[in-house]
């Protein structure tokens, strides 16, 4: 099965249990785009809206691209009251777009998931001249050495994942490889930031929101209920509650 479709399977859960992004992050997009009336974006992957609200509050016209049918269901629904908001049920790679159409191109954690190359030749493509690109991801840790909440976590991550190398926390270092590939198609004032949350969950919010993770879902379910019994059992020890740090990182870029 597509792990795509893996977030179209519990759609209510996944709006609930998923976090936001910060205010300055969606503010610096729009700063950056020049967003106002008169422009149309187009969001990549839209899942339950989690990055929308702020560009659609900005005037412009929003069209998103979702290849999940009870996900883009619910997002036509939650923007109901929106007038300059339209979503399509269709894979972006395959959907044929206007050459020259849009003035911001964006997509929230859900790039990675298309082919890097071809699709930014299709962004560049479709966005007008001096149009803007706008990808951004949230990379939550719950491995700090020092919390032990994250160390509880770790031990039946690895009990049930066996990592083969340490995973580290998101860095300026980790931002370079698509900063460069945005050099190399031909992408100017590119611009890469990041940004910082901490988030607290009890037991419960931390199993919801590892239910929106596809690899997690992917699992069989014996095997995923033992490790959510371990992950309850384990948390819950240390007190019945997890520190996650989300490390947010930009990367904006003209045609």
């Amino acid at each position: 099965m597509d792990l795509r479709l893996k977030f179209n399977e519990d759609v209510y859960n996944y709006d609930k249990a998923r976090p936001t992004y910060c205010k300055e992050l969606l503010s610096d997009i729009i700063s950056y785009s020049k967003l106002d009336s008169k422009c149309k974006a187009l969001e990549i992957g839209i899942g339950t809206g989690k990055a929308t609200l702020p560009i659609l509050k900005s005037g412009c016209d929003v069209t998103a691209i979702e290849l999940g049918d009870k996900l883009a269901n619910y997002v036509k629904d939650k923007f109901h009251d929106y007038d300059n908001f339209e979503v399509i049920n269709d894979d972006f790679m395959e959907y044929s777009i206007e050459e020259e159409s849009y003035d911001l191109i964006y997509s929230a954690t859900a790039f990675h998931w298309l082919p890097l190359n071809e699709a930014l030749v299709k962004v560049k493509n479709t966005l007008k001249n001096n149009g803007s690109i706008a990808l951004f991801w949230n990379h939550p840790f719950p491995n700090r050495k020092e919390d032990e909440s994250n160390m509880a976590s770790k031990s039946v991550y690895d009990k049930y994942f066996k990592p083969k190398k340490p995973i580290n926390e998101f860095s300026e270092e980790d931002c370079k490889g698509l900063v460069e590939k945005l050099e190399i198609l031909g992408f100017k004032d590119i611009k890469s930031k990041l940004y910082y949350n901490t988030r607290t969950l009890t037991t419960d919010e931390y199993i919801k929101l590892l239910n929106t993770y596809s690899d997690h879902r992917a699992l069989l379910l014996e095997i995923k209920l033992n490790f959510e019994k371990d992950m309850r059992k384990a948390i819950d020890d240390v007190g019945g509650k997890i520190n996650i740090y989300d490390t947010m990182d930009l990367y904006l870029a003209r045609k």
